[in-house]
Parts: C-alpha cells; sequence; structure tokens
C-alpha cells in the first residue's frame, strides 16, 4: 500500500537517493494516466530511503517554444491527479496479485522543477540550445581530457549521441553512458525578463 504526497517541486538530491531502475512495467502503468490527464512522463524512479521505498514520479506539461520553464508548469491539482489515479492503479494491480511493487512504499509525485531532468533521448532533442549538465559512467574523451562531470549548450543529438558543446568544442556522449543529466536554470535570463 502506498502514502501519498504531491509535492510540487523536486530537486537533484531526492533523485539521487539511492535510486535503482524502474521496471518498465510501471512507466507503462503511469504513461496512459499522465496523457489522460494532458500531462507528460518526465520520469519514474524507486528509491530506497530509511523507513522504506519511495516512488517518484516527475511529471510536467509541454510549453510552446520559447516559454521558460518556470511559466507555464503542472499545478498542484495536476500532481493529486496523477497520484489519486496511479495509487488506484497500483491498488488495482495489487489486488489482482500483480503488484508491481513489494512491501510499503510511498507515492510521490511533482514536478520535474527548473532543473529539469533529461532521461529520454528524445529529451536531448527538445531542449537543444539550453545549457545541460550530465555525469556519465565512463568518462568522456573532451579537449580538456577525460571527464565524468560535462556542461554545456545541448546541441541535440547524432544517432544514439548526446552533442553538446565543452570548453567551446563539440563532445558526443553515448546515450546508454548518461547516468544522470539536468537542465541548467538561467537565472540571470529570468531576472533580465523582470
Amino acid at each position: 500500500m502506498a502514502s501519498q504526497d504531491s509535492p510540487t517541486d523536486s530537486s537533484d538530491e531526492s533523485l539521487d537517493a539511492q535510486s535503482v531502475d524502474t521496471p518498465a512495467s510501471l512507466e507503462a502503468l503511469a504513461l496512459p494516466i499522465c496523457r489522460a490527464l494532458g500531462l507528460e512522463l518526465v520520469d519514474v524512479r524507486i528509491a530506497r530511503e530509511p523507513g522504506g521505498s519511495v516512488l517518484r514520479v516527475l511529471i510536467d506539461r509541454e510549453r510552446p517554444p520559447g516559454v521558460p520553464m518556470n511559466e507555464g508548469g503542472v499545478s498542484l491539482d495536476d500532481c493529486t491527479d496523477v497520484s489519486r489515479d496511479l495509487s488506484t492503479a497500483l491498488d488495482v494491480t495489487e489486488e489482482g496479485g500483480h503488484g508491481l511493487l513489494s512491501g510499503n512504499y510511498r507515492l510521490e509525485v511533482s514536478s520535474p522543477g527548473v532543473d529539469r531532468p533529461l532521461v529520454k533521448l528524445n529529451d536531448f532533442v527538445r531542449f537543444a540550445g539550453e545549457t545541460v549538465k550530465m555525469t556519465t559512467r565512463m568518462p568522456i574523451a573532451t579537449p580538456a581530457g577525460e571527464r565524468r562531470k560535462l556542461q554545456g549548450k545541448l546541441l541535440g543529438i547524432t544517432g544514439r549521441d548526446v552533442r553538446l558543446t565543452q570548453d567551446g568544442h563539440e563532445v558526443l556522449v553515448p546515450h546508454a553512458e548518461i547516468v544522470k543529466a539536468n537542465l541548467v536554470f538561467d537565472w540571470a535570463r529570468l531576472r533580465a525578463r523582470a
């Protein structure tokens, strides 16, 4: 059984607390719920934390090009709706003997925040032109040497490689090697708009 939380924002730290790979079946259960509510499923993670497991679901609302990450996103009502519907779906699978999660867990549904994680290959296309930071499994060759932590302007993808500028040079990062990638919010651009 799940207890429910529905915060409206998340941080890098909350996604990292001993995250484990999420079974595709959890994403398959959450995806149609999000789509039915006009929302995008950004990520689904199970984290083991003191006190039990946490199922974290990040949702977003697509914005037209040029609309900043801090405008037009998900609301508390959106988080509550997804939490309610997903909790019901998880309970139904549990009652049918096909539970997707074992033991007690807490369900958290939130927006990805301004430092939105980039997970799917298409995310790296959608947010081309934005600044991104990422960590890789293996060091990636850059003009300044091999690095596991990269930050630069996202250029898109070529095949299954993510393209970004690092120290003024284009670097290709195999998507499968990316452990974590997030947008870097431009606070100066926000202040300039005010």
